[in-house]
């Protein structure tokens, strides 16, 4: 006796084609804003009082920059994978879900793209 649905033996997915997956990549983006968040918290600690120029200059240097944009991009990514449990669950109908859904992921993609192109105009001292 098995306790898989037809549909599963025929298709050979689980119940939910990628739960683990989402789960999984939830708790390590969970890991890494942590760390990342960190980070970004004590950076901004040490330039307690810095002017606008001194910021500047720490986001500058590569290591900064580079670890500034890991968080914009991790931050988008983990904003995006709990919207996408928050719409699945909570909107009924699969065409506004859907539209929700593509609208959510678009905005956090421009989001991020924005964030990522203003740490990179600062590091590279484009002026504005």
């Amino acid at each position: 006796m098995s306790l898989s649905s037809p549909l599963r033996r025929v298709l050979g997915y689980g119940s939910a084609r990628g739960g683990a997956a989402h789960w999984y990549s939830q708790r390590v983006t969970g890991l890494a804003l942590v760390l990342l968040g960190s980070w970004f918290v004590l950076s901004l600690a040490c330039l307690d009082g810095a002017t606008y120029e001194n910021v500047s200059q720490w986001l500058s240097s590569p290591a900064s920059s580079t670890l500034m944009v890991m968080l914009v991009v991790v931050v988008a990514w983990h904003a995006a994978l709990g919207l996408q449990v928050i719409v699945e669950d909570y909107v009924s109908s699969s065409g506004l879900r859907a539209a929700v859904l593509v609208a959510v992921k678009f905005a956090l993609v421009a989001a991020a793209v924005l964030g990522v192109l203003a740490v990179l105009r600062i590091a590279f001292g484009v002026a504005a």
